[in-house]
């Protein structure tokens, strides 16, 4: 019996090479970015890092800034996680040595540069402003649930969030030495303690 089936072209898998090919790209871009800025980096290079023809740079990105933009999206997602475990404490810590250890990747570096001030690249800035607001939403939901379970009092948790990740960058940004638990621990000891202390009491 012929149904047609032998006509019709083998179905393609999903993903598939060009989905390996825009990964390398990405993460080439994002190695690049972290080393040479976003304006510092060339289709070249990006194509010979991730050891693909320029074309395929070309053909997927034909917009510089927009490669960049979707490079910092790809990788922000385990910049913008925070654990429940219901110890408020030490979530706060595996967040602060997750967020060094994120920094100090290529994909971190080339985050960091993107915040510093240009007059160009708008998409880019958009990108950047859009990580960034996921990473302290992440923070602000978890500390406010800590608030709900009366694991801490009422806080401003976008304001524990900046204190707790100040010292995180300062640190990794320095580079003068690692970022270690123990510097999660003390700073996470010391910003809970405070703001258990200056705490209204009923």
């Amino acid at each position: 019996m012929v149904d047609g089936t032998a006509d019709r072209p083998p179905a393609r898998r999903p993903g598939g090479r060009n989905a390996r090919v825009r990964a390398q790209i990405l993460a080439a871009t994002a190695e690049l970015v972290a080393r040479d800025g976003i304006a510092g980096f060339r289709y070249e290079e990006v194509a010979e890092v991730a050891g693909v023809h320029k074309t395929s740079v070309y053909r997927n990105w034909p917009d510089r800034e927009e490669l960049v933009a979707e490079a910092l999206l790809q990788y922000a997602e385990d910049l913008a996680s925070i654990a429940d475990t219901g110890d408020i404490q030490r979530d706060l810590v595996d967040y602060l040595v997750a967020l060094a250890g994120g920094l100090n990747t290529p994909f971190g570096r080339a985050l960091e540069l993107a915040t510093q001030p240009t007059r160009e690249n708008p998409a880019v800035r958009q990108t950047v402003a859009r990580i960034l607001e996921q990473r302290g939403a992440a923070i602000r939901r978890r500390v406010d649930l800590a608030v709900g379970r009366g694991e801490l009092p009422p806080v401003d948790s976008s304001f524990l969030g900046e204190m707790i990740s100040g010292p995180v960058r300062l640190i990794v940004n320095r580079g003068v030495r690692q970022f270690t638990r123990p510097d999660a621990e003390r700073i996470v000891g010391v910003v809970l303690a405070g703001i258990r202390a200056t705490a209204p009491h009923p």
